[in-house]
């Protein structure tokens, strides 16, 4: 990986959940470096931030559940700022609960935002940066995608998906000199849990929430946003950027954690993983 000392010139961004949170703290790394800004959110305000920014801040209040908004603040954005380099994905919500618990609604809510918001983005900011020929879409995932968790298994779900979609994006936007990363970060002190929707609890899994609570009385040390857009700052200037990111020494640490014992899994289950494949000729096409 190369990562320039400077940059050559300045850079125009699209940050989602750029009120509040790491989305604030991206904005205004990228604010202070010189850069411009189309901020994103769903409350977000000209006055939550300095008056020294002038015209190379937009705000743009926006719901990312709500396609043709999505497009509009878009066109917006392309439209002040003639063209777009970076594209962060961060709106993001939390829904709390065993997955039992959930209703439809609440399951489908956190989908809409953490997966198809990001979805209609990456649709909606694709036609500028493939005429542009370049651009850097960068996805904000989280722990939650490296394995399923008790009492977060539907954020775990939209992370996992958003992630499955990306990889996929990568790879179509490349030939267009389209660049996409994952960034999964760990803790970060923002007010995503406080403002999380949690499901009704079930009595049921009373033992078992119990048990979390004791987990988390232990103490959990998150650390300051300004960190993680230190390290996006690395990202999107690096020359090669990576299709993953893990922020955290927590995260990483895990990553290797979950992907060695998969892959021991898988080693142990070898034999009836190949004896369940034998190639035959298609059905009807025996000679």
């Amino acid at each position: 990986m190369r990562t320039p000392n400077t940059v050559s010139s300045t850079r125009t961004w699209f940050i989602t959940g750029a009120g509040r949170g790491l989305g604030r703290a991206f904005t205004l790394a990228a604010l202070e470096r010189g850069d411009r800004v189309a901020a994103a959110a769903r409350t977000v305000k000209r006055q939550d931030f300095d008056d020294r920014y002038g015209d190379r801040l937009l705000v743009l209040p926006l719901d990312v559940t709500d396609r043709d908004a999505v497009f509009a603040a878009v066109g917006t954005a392309v439209e002040h700022f003639g063209r777009l380099d970076i594209v962060v994905n961060n709106a993001g919500t939390l829904y709390s609960g065993m997955i039992e618990e959930f209703t439809e609604a609440q399951a489908r809510a956190q989908l809409e935002v953490n997966f198809f918001g990001a979805m209609w983005v990456c649709q909606a900011v694709l036609p500028h940066l493939r005429a542009q020929g370049c651009g850097h879409i960068v996805q904000i995932s989280s722990i939650g995608a490296l394995g399923g968790f008790p009492s977060t298994g539907m954020y775990s779900a939209s992370k996992f998906a958003l992630e499955g979609m990306s990889e996929a994006l990568a790879m179509e936007a490349a030939p267009f000199g389209v660049k996409v990363s994952i960034v999964q970060a760990g803790g970060y002190w923002t007010d995503l849990y406080t403002s999380m929707t949690t499901a009704s609890p079930a009595p049921e899994y009373a033992p078992l929430r119990a048990e979390l609570e004791r987990q988390w009385a232990e103490g959990s040390i998150d650390s300051e946003p300004r960190l993680a857009a230190e390290a996006l700052l690395k990202l999107v200037d690096s020359a090669d950027p990576p299709l993953r990111l893990l922020l955290g020494s927590m995260v990483y640490d895990l990553a290797f954690d979950i992907s060695r014992r998969r892959m021991e899994t898988w080693a142990a289950w070898e034999q009836v993983s190949r004896d369940a494949e034998h190639a035959v000729p298609a059905p009807g096409n025996a000679g």
